[in-house]
Formats: structure tokens, C-alpha cells, sequence
């Protein structure tokens, strides 16, 4: 659950977490280790990429991952070492140049479709460059760039993150990446002129550029097929890194647990991503979250009908809804199996505090989950 963790509400002293009505999570805590996870390191907030990571058992701060890699990813790019993506928003942007709409009024995927259409096909691409732009969801787009001539993607971002401010010039943190700021920058002011007669939906803004480097995969590491189910590109694209598999891409959350079910066997492990947790706690809505919560535990009998020898319930990072943005707070972790040590009937994020596995890196998750499958086998004489 993206962003489950979350800080007590000030009439209750309960979490989100707490005051939701989950008799499903709760029975598999009654049976279940319990602990917190430090998804990086202590008083470190984590961005999604580096959270997810974490719980695959990969070490954030050695594996530094681009945004843009993991979007272009999500999409179905297939990349090659030394390729560079990164994350545009379709934005407004008033005639002296100023931006009056960083998301361009959030268009419908149509519409942004037919839009990055008019601009791939009237871009002069850079000679040696090959340019491919594909949309991602709403008002968010993937730039892909190819090509010998490209350099490193050291990139500043171009984005004010205000409105009435200019577009911020893209610029190279080292030499290297200096031929790679020249190219989009190019490709930036080309896009404003091909579509100067769109009433909103007249530029991009750039962020999170990444050049992609080969990760070990899952089955390389741990001997693990993995296959991933969710609804948002981005997810999609972490669990690819790590070679995962994506069966089909699931419309909804109920729909997340009916691909799983169609696609159940043949893997070794399932990812499962539910965005609504998260994307209710940054619009600061409490009672949102609970109820996005409890629709995730009335899915919970489905799941575990299924029969999987370990089931992990927690999420990539906290968004409390009293913050409205990700925080470095510990993030509750349920493991189900045959080999727990229960220590609570309930599942949040006091009884996990509680719990027998105490406070532990996300990383440590998957090696526990491998021990109480049986997949490990002893160290030392």
C-alpha cells in the first residue's frame, strides 16, 4: 500500500492505519510477525523509486535510480546502457512565456495522446539522436533520447514548481552531460513552437533526467521470478528494473487482485501496488485513506484464497495525511507465514512498533520472506 504509513489524528490519537476497520489484516496479524521498516536511513525521507527498491532488497543508496529511467520503463521502453529519459508534464504557458498551469489542466489520456503525436511527428531530431516521446498518464509524458552523441544525464530540471514563473533553463552539472542539456534543451523549444496554437496544452516541462544502467536482476540475486501488478506506469517501471514481469496492467484496485488471480502460478513472486493510499494522503484526506484501506482489506480473503506461503502487507514510504507529502517516519510491515512469531491482534502501526521483528530495513524483508519459505540455507559450519 503506497504510502500506509501514516501520524496519529489529533481528536483520536489514532493513524489512518488505526482507525481503518481491516478484520482481514487484523486476522493475518493475529498470526503474523509485526516490525517497522527504515525504507533508506533514519530521518530520511524516501521518494518512491528508492522505497520500492528497498523492498525488492535492493540498497537505495547504491542503487540510485532516475525517475525518468523508472517512467520510461513503465511504459514498455525498452532501454539500452547510456540511453536518457526523463519525465515531461504537458504544461500552459502564457504568451511572455510564463507558466500559468505546471499539469496543463490535466487532460484526459486522449488528449495528451494526440498531443505528443503533433510533436513527434513534426520534431527535427538532433542528427545521430533518436527522439521518441510517449505518454504516460494525464498531463505526464516520457522523453526517450538515444544516440552516440548523447552525453551524461546530469541534468537540472526545468520545472518552477510555482506558477508565473518561467520555464527553468535546462542545465549540465558536469561537462559530460553539457551535449545532452543542448539537445533537449532544442527539443524543448521546438515542442513550444509546434504547438503554439493548443490553448493549454502548449509545452513541456522536464524533470528527473537518468541515464539507465543495468541492475542485477531478481532471478540474478535471489533466484526469484517476479511478476508485478499495478495500475500506475511508474511501479511498473521499478519492478522491470529488477526483472520483473508484467502479466497485464490492472484499471482499478479490485482489478489489481483479479489480474493477480488470472496470472497466479508460474512466478515466484507477486508484487501488488495500491496507489490510493498514497495519492489520499497528499490531498491531506484522512478519512480518504481509511476508506481506501478497508477497500484493500475486503480484498484481502481473494489473496490469501490463493495460498501463498508468505504474505508481506506495508508499504514503499509514510504519507501522513496530516504532512500531505512523503516522510521519513517507519512504515508498518506485516509478514504471514506458518514460521511467525505473533505478537499482536491488529495491524497498525502501534502493534507493529510492538512486534517481534522490532525495527528493521525494508531491504532485510525479502531475506526473511526467502528464510521462511525455506530458500535459504545455513551460513557458516
Amino acid at each position: 500500500m503506497d504510502g500506509l504509513g501514516g501520524l496519529p489524528h489529533p481528536l483520536t490519537g489514532l493513524t489512518e492505519l488505526e482507525s481503518s476497520h481491516v478484520p482481514h489484516m487484523d486476522a493475518l496479524a493475529a498470526r503474523s510477525s509485526l516490525g517497522m521498516t527504515v525504507m533508506v536511513r533514519e530521518g530520511i525521507t524516501p521518494g518512491s523509486g528508492p522505497g520500492h527498491l528497498s523492498l525488492f532488497g535492493y540498497d537505495p543508496t547504491r542503487y540510485v535510480i532516475g525517475r525518468g529511467v523508472l517512467s520510461a520503463l513503465g511504459v514498455g521502453v525498452d532501454l539500452d546502457v547510456g540511453d536518457v529519459a526523463a519525465r515531461l508534464n504537458l504544461a500552459t504557458f502564457d504568451s511572455d512565456g510564463r507558466v500559468t498551469d505546471r499539469r496543463a489542466g490535466r487532460p484526459t489520456d486522449a488528449d495528451a495522446a494526440r498531443v505528443v503525436a503533433l510533436v513527434q511527428g513534426a520534431l527535427r531530431a538532433p542528427e545521430g539522436i533518436e527522439v521518441t516521446l510517449v505518454p504516460e498518464k494525464e498531463h505526464r509524458v516520457v522523453l526517450h533520447l538515444r544516440g552516440k552523441r548523447l552525453g551524461g544525464a546530469a541534468l537540472s530540471d526545468s520545472d518552477p514548481l510555482d506558477t508565473g514563473r518561467m520555464a527553468l533553463p535546462i542545465e549540465a552539472h558536469d561537462e559530460e552531460s553539457r551535449p545532452t542539456a543542448e539537445i533537449v534543451s532544442g527539443i524543448m523549444e521546438q515542442a513550444r513552437r509546434i504547438l503554439a496554437a493548443e490553448p493549454s496544452m502548449n509545452g513541456f516541462l522536464a524533470r528527473g533526467f537518468a541515464a539507465f544502467e543495468c541492475v542485477p536482476s531478481l532471478d540474478e540475486r535471489f533466484g526469484l521470478r517476479g511478476a508485478v501488478f499495478a495500475k500506475y506506469p511508474m511501479y511498473r517501471g521499478v519492478a522491470r528494473l529488477v526483472g520483473m514481469e508484467v502479466p497485464g496492467v490492472p484499471v482499478s484496485t479490485e482489478d489489481t487482485v483479479s489480474v493477480l488471480e488470472q496470472n497466479w502460478g508460474g512466478h515466484d513472486l507477486y508484487f501488488l501496488h495500491f496507489k490510493d493510499t498514497d495519492t489520499k494522503g497528499h490531498d491531506g484526506d484522512f478519512d480518504g485513506k481509511v476508506t481506501a484501506i478497508e477497500e484493500i482489506d475486503s480484498l484481502i480473503p481473494r489473496i490469501t484464497a490463493l495460498e501463498p506461503e508468505v504474505i508481506i502487507i506495508t508499504g514503499d514510504h509514510s504519507t501522513p495525511t496530516a504532512l500531505k507529502e512523503h516522510s521519513w517516519h517507519h512504515v508498518p510491515a506485516l509478514m504471514a507465514s506458518p514460521w511467525s512469531r505473533p505478537t499482536g491482534h491488529e495491524f497498525g502501526e502501534s502493534a507493529c512498533r510492538a512486534g517481534d521483528l522490532g525495527v528493521i530495513h525494508a531491504t532485510d524483508l525479502l531475506s526473511l520472506a526467502l528464510a521462511h519459505t525455506g530458500r535459504l540455507v545455513k551460513y557458516g559450519a
